[in-house]
């Protein structure tokens, strides 16, 4: 059984614009998922894994040569694609550091496996894992997928035009499929091998990052973990109340609201939230925070249009604030990522 996980929209939205470039309505390839395109584009959506997979399946079987869909799909996962954690791997000093950063946080990408890393002498090995209960097919895509977007992210964050060592797939390859993965990888895979592996050269993994900064490096990973900590606290009564802040983030509820959406007394649910350490200013300055993060560095709404969204009246309140949570204005960090 495929663990359920909360992520961001920008996977499916890649998705349904793929398709789009197939001819696939979006209707077709959100068909089941109970999602919507407009639905999406909101700031504080969020997609579960399941939801995700139905998405993929969805569209493999509306495209007429799915064999390599997932080899067109993968470099489409930009740094920029993963949020946070795409500033947190480009800040780090090396390569190898970014890839460390990239593992420790993976429940932020889009993976559906694990991933690790082994040493091969000087080199590293990157393993694609599989579930074993997600379809063939399906796996097909996503491993195809996981390894072009790493090929992407490993030219996007040395800045020069790498290519891995050696790639070695478990799945099988079609004739017209195989000039796809020449021409992207820069070499030719392997195929029916025993596991899937990205090797990548010493020689690229302690090259020094162009934008390595220790102190966004720090407070971008700290971010990470915060915005994890947020998405797996869906269990509780902070959880509940977590899930009806971000549902009214422009007018956050009182404490008197909240008690009467949960059927209980505010003194009850002020006690409640005590046990579990929290208060319902606590928690709506979370919500805050990490959605701004979240929102700031997807790049497609303006630093007004986010504190708009997040209930701030004036900008420079959104901006204070901002600063406070991360030691940064809203627009300076932002401008990091256009550098």
């Amino acid at each position: 059984m495929v663990v359920e996980t909360v992520r961001s929209p920008m996977s499916t939205l890649l998705l349904v614009n793929l398709g789009a470039q197939y001819g696939v309505p979006e209707d077709t390839v959100l068909d089941g998922t109970g999602l919507s395109a407009a639905g999406l584009q909101a700031p504080d959506a969020e997609v579960r894994s399941t939801q995700e997979l139905r998405a993929i399946a969805n569209l493999l079987a509306s495209v007429p040569e799915p064999e390599a869909l997932g080899l067109e799909a993968g470099p489409r996962y930009h740094l920029t694609t993963y949020g946070i954690l795409g500033y947190a791997m480009v800040s780090a000093s090396t390569f190898r550091e970014s890839i460390e950063v990239g593992l420790r946080y993976l429940d932020l990408t889009y993976a559906f496996a694990p991933i690790r890393a082994e040493a091969d002498g000087d080199d590293l090995l990157l393993v694609l894992g599989e579930d074993p209960d997600i379809a063939p097919e399906v796996t097909r895509f996503l491993v195809q997928r996981e390894a072009a977007a790493i090929h992407t992210l490993q030219r996007e964050i040395l800045g020069w035009p790498a290519h891995p060592r050696d790639v070695r797939f478990r799945h099988g390859a079609t004739p017209a499929a195989l000039t796809k993965y020449t021409e992207l990888f820069g070499t030719d895979p392997v195929f029916d091998a025993d596991r899937n592996v990205i090797a990548l050269d010493a020689n690229q993994l302690d090259a020094p990052l162009l934008q390595a900064d220790l102190h966004t490096a720090a407070m971008t990973q700290q971010m990470c973990s915060e915005i994890l900590d947020s998405r797996q606290a869906r269990v509780g009564l902070a959880g509940r109340v977590r899930d009806l802040i971000v549902g009214s983030m422009r007018n956050p509820p009182s404490l008197a609201d909240t008690a009467a959406v949960l059927h209980m007394s505010p003194r009850t649910l002020r006690r409640r939230l005590s046990h579990e350490g929290t208060t319902l200013r606590q928690l709506i300055e979370e919500v805050r925070s990490t959605l701004a993060a979240e929102l700031i560095t997807g790049g497609r709404l303006t630093v007004a249009e986010v504190a708009r969204r997040l209930g701030y009246l004036e900008v420079s309140s959104f901006s204070q604030a901002f600063r406070r949570w991360y030691g940064v204005s809203p627009r300076a960090f932002q401008s990091r990522d256009a550098k």
